[in-house]
């Protein structure tokens, strides 16, 4: 509602008009009420010409508050008929769970990162749009950048820019990765306390659809054991699971290399400065603990048994000296039943070339169960391969019940024989003889144990950020060729595994990810005659909490054009 005024030769006259959008999109007005001239008006709520302005303008708030109410009780009634066809090319389905995820894009205030960049490279295109949507896209249906622009065009606000334009600014995503890192981690404090003062770190690699090796893209150990070149990922996330920050690195590279160039630029563009470091055994050599022992920094990483020094493995592989953590009382782990749910430890000092350390050895009854469970199926399978006598030469896969077989190839006598095989029980009893054990090792030593296991426990989030970003976002396979452009591919899957994060902990972590991702895709909505929307979705629980957690509500019956672009303007407004 707005005060219109027009005037005439000898007169003015005063209106309450009302602006809406027409079904070709163009805007234009209707009276709503007439409130008289000015001659008129200046005789009930002059004298003066301001006072009757001033007057009207209350007469237009009056107005809109009732309007308001109307429409929230407004009976909407629209003719269909049953001999008339469909228009030709007119769209009738939206989706729109890309509005929550849209309320977090705006809160991390992305919009006012894309203006640093605009102003910075002085391109045409909306790069906001652009950025925004390719995430939304990556969270709801994961895709090519061509068919995310597609995506994108069933969202209730369809793309302002070409699918050019995509290619375009991923080119300048890429080149400023590390810029629109820092910034989305400094605006993410707005939206939670971030628990900064635990940094969990690892890698993961991700294959491409293509044979050769180009730039970053290089044949190296991959985790899935696929023949495509790979590129690999280094990830910090924060003591809650939410990511912090990565790096992307060849494909033939050591991980243990990746970490210091992304640690410098969290100490110095992040300004995180004091922290714990935890990692597992693979990114803990004496040199990463070390570069985590100095300024206000320490560690907890894992530690392989397997590889302690002798006296040290020994120790540490004896049963006796244990401790309960909940009571520390002294147990035996030889006599602990199998079903028995506690968790027992032991500690000794652990000094190496450069630090002293703390060295913890836990026991889990039930982890010791499930190694065993899981060995006695493969030893299983082992004999099977040995009876049938197809037993593979090449035993890479350290899980491979053929680990278990070995060979003869001479007689008593030293004479050559034929090769026959036969169940290795010695490396059965070796390997059984580490269930249920964990290490862990730190530079903080007067820290209480079972803080310190919490610690190192939580490390099980990073693999789900990785397993996210692979399964549900679909990080890989990587189809772009352009090294740049493959940065930027990966900036928007890190943005959309912090956008998940967030959610999920706005809705308290109530719901697991296959429930959230799928609750977001389905809330879609039926455009009716072009005179509103009409929602798709079932209301549950799990929707009433993303309005919650959002600050907005889609659930009506219907839901006019003015009524969604007011739900539009709620998902941009920072909290």
């Amino acid at each position: 509602m707005n005060l219109h005024i027009t005037k005439s030769k000898n007169s003015e006259s005063f209106y309450i008009a009302k602006s809406y959008v027409k079904a070709n999109g163009s805007t234009t007005s209707t009276i709503v009420r007439k409130l008289g001239t000015l001659d008129k008006l200046l005789l009930e709520h002059g004298p003066t010409r301001d006072d009757v302005v001033a007057w009207a303008k209350n007469e237009v708030k009056i107005e809109t508050v009732k309007y308001k109410e109307e429409q929230k009780t407004k009976a909407v009634q629209i003719t269909f008929h049953a001999d008339r066809q469909l228009d030709y090319d007119q769209q009738k389905f939206f989706r729109g769970g890309y509005l929550f995820l849209q309320s977090i894009y705006y809160n991390l205030q992305l919009n006012k990162t894309c203006r640093k960049l605009k102003n910075k490279y002085k391109f045409q295109y909306d790069m906001n749009a652009i950025l925004s949507d390719l995430i939304y896209a990556r969270v709801l249906e994961p895709a090519s950048k061509r068919s995310s622009y597609k995506i994108a065009s069933e969202f209730l606000e369809r793309p302002s820019y070409a699918l050019h334009d995509i290619y375009r600014a991923l080119d300048i995503l890429g080149n400023e990765c590390d810029l629109i890192q820092a910034e989305v981690y400094k605006n993410s404090n707005f939206i939670t306390n971030r628990n900064d003062k635990i940094l969990y770190y690892d890698c993961s690699n991700y294959y491409f659809e293509i044979e050769q090796e180009d730039g970053d893209k290089k044949y190296g150990k991959s985790k899935e054991h696929r023949p495509n070149p790979i590129i690999q990922m280094g990830l910090f996330m924060d003591g809650d699971g939410i990511p912090l920050a990565f790096s992307t690195f060849p494909g033939n590279s050591n991980e243990q290399t990746s970490l210091k160039p992304l640690e410098q630029k969290v100490l110095s563009e992040f300004g995180c400065q004091k922290f714990i470091y935890c990692s597992d055994a693979g990114l803990a050599s004496e040199d990463i603990r070390s570069f985590n022992h100095m300024g206000e920094r320490a560690f907890i990483v894992t530690q392989s048994i397997k590889k302690l020094p002798k006296g040290d493995k020994s120790w540490a592989l004896d049963s006796k000296g244990f401790k309960r953590v909940s009571d520390n009382k002294t147990v035996d782990i030889t006599a602990i039943p199998e079903d028995d749910t506690d968790l027992y430890y032991k500690e000794e000092p652990y000094t190496t070339k450069k630090l002293h350390q703390r060295l913890i050895i836990t026991y889990s009854p039930k982890y010791a169960l499930y190694q065993k469970t899981i060995r006695d199926k493969q030893v299983e399978r082992a004999e099977k391969l040995v009876g049938n006598g197809k037993v593979k030469k090449n035993r890479k896969n350290p899980n491979d019940p053929a680990r278990f077989i070995g060979t003869i190839a001479a007689t008593k006598d030293g004479e050559v024989a034929d090769m026959h095989s036969y169940l290795d029980e010695e490396k059965i009893a070796f390997e059984a003889q580490y269930d249920g054990l964990y290490a862990v090792c730190t530079d903080l030593l007067d820290d209480d144990v079972s803080d310190i296991l919490k610690v190192s426990e939580g490390r099980w989030q990073i693999e789900e950020c990785f397993r996210i970003m692979k399964t549900d976002f679909s990080a890989r396979p990587v189809y772009l060729q352009n090294e740049t452009r493959i940065k930027a591919h990966f900036l928007i899957c890190f943005l959309a595994l912090l956008f998940y994060r967030l959610l999920e902990k706005k809705m308290n972590h109530q719901y697991t990810c296959e429930t959230i991702l799928k609750t977001l895709k389905g809330m879609n909505f039926a455009e009716i005659q072009e005179q509103g929307f009409m929602p798709l979705y079932k209301r549950e629980k799990i929707t009433d909490d993303l309005h919650e957690a959002c600050g907005f509500r889609t659930d009506y019956q219907f839901i006019t054009k003015s009524q969604m672009k007011t739900i539009q303007k709620k998902s941009k407004e920072r909290e």
